[in-house]
């Protein structure tokens, strides 16, 4: 029929695209979008007390240099590179390890897989709750379990001394988020054709190097991202620090993290006066260092898989 036909070469806009992301992307940009750029904004404006006006960079400066605000800084740095570097060290290996063995179609793989993602699917108040306590040197069962074994006398009360209890809050991290990078492993491992294993099997090679020479450089793209991913999530910890140790990040600060530290800066505690535009800085500052690590991402892990590849 005559107008029926579109023009040759022209597409109509895909306005159906628009319909399905527009609620997502206006909530998103709400809640997630404007309150980041807005933090990030506030961080260049000094406080009530000297007018409010724009100070530049003066708060990062004192975030950076003052005593009374680069020692907290820098303890709380420290302590987030501490918690990535447990988490990335400890979970990324035991994840991997874990979707290798259920790839092979063992035996209550599906019940495997479900008992060990269900962690992540639980919330941390409750989580949190737990293992205070099963760690709880009162009523915890923790000294009993390790009685069992005879290794009573090494328990200690880990989350209340300052020398264990960043890594012990580290270690529940992992074993509650162990199921996401074990699933993103197991769906990588199965997406490999099965001929490039039959193959290497066929000339001799053993299950070890199977995994090694061909599953594993395969496996570097996805090892990238969950490093990535890991990054970002325990850089920017919070939330099991502040369930289980509040807003101090106890005992004297050595779970103190960059996120417990903005949160206690900007909110203020009992102990503490709320300093909006220093946690602005304490924002920024964080914001930086996050990007920092997703360039190092871009610029030196996918450039040399890329190269690997060739």
């Amino acid at each position: 029929m005559p107008g029926s036909v579109s023009a040759p070469g022209k597409r109509r806009f895909p306005i159906h695209i628009v319909v399905f992301i527009a609620p997502g992307a206006v909530i998103y940009t709400l809640f997630l979008i404007y309150p980041l750029l807005d933090s990030l904004r506030i961080g260049f404006f000094g406080n009530e007390t000297d007018g409010g006006g724009f100070v530049g960079f003066r708060n990062y400066a004192l975030l950076l240099f003052d005593p009374d605000w680069s020692e907290r800084f820098r303890g709380a740095f420290v302590n987030s590179l501490i918690f990535f570097f447990i988490n990335v060290f400890v979970q990324t290996p035991v994840a991997l390890m874990l979707a290798a063995l259920l790839a092979n179609k063992t035996r209550f793989s599906t019940f495997y897989r479900t008992a060990i993602f269900v962690p992540a699917v639980l919330s941390l108040v409750i989580v949190a709750f737990v293992w205070q306590l099963i760690l709880s040197p009162v009523w915890g069962v923790s000294r009993d379990l390790m009685g069992l074994f005879g290794l009573a006398q090494f328990f200690q009360p880990w989350l209340g001394l300052q020398e264990t209890a960043l890594t012990t809050l580290a270690l529940i991290s992992v074993w509650q988020f162990l199921g996401i990078p074990m699933m993103l492993f197991y769906a990588a491992l199965l997406s490999i054709p099965e001929e490039l294993t039959e193959a290497a099997r066929i000339d001799g090679a053993s299950s070890w190097n199977v995994f090694w020479d061909i599953k594993f450089p395969l496996l570097l793209p996805i090892i990238g991202i969950v490093t990535l991913l890991t990054y970002i999530g325990n850089m920017s910890a919070f939330d099991v620090i502040f369930a289980v140790k509040g807003p101090l990040a106890g005992p004297n600060f050595s779970t103190d993290t960059l996120m417990t530290f903005f949160y206690r800066t900007f909110f203020g505690t009992g102990f503490q006066q709320p300093n909006p535009v220093m946690g602005g800085a304490v924002a920024g500052a964080t914001f930086i260092i996050l990007m920092a690590g997703v360039a190092a991402y871009f610029f030196l892990w996918q450039r040399r898989v890329r190269s690997y590849e060739l």
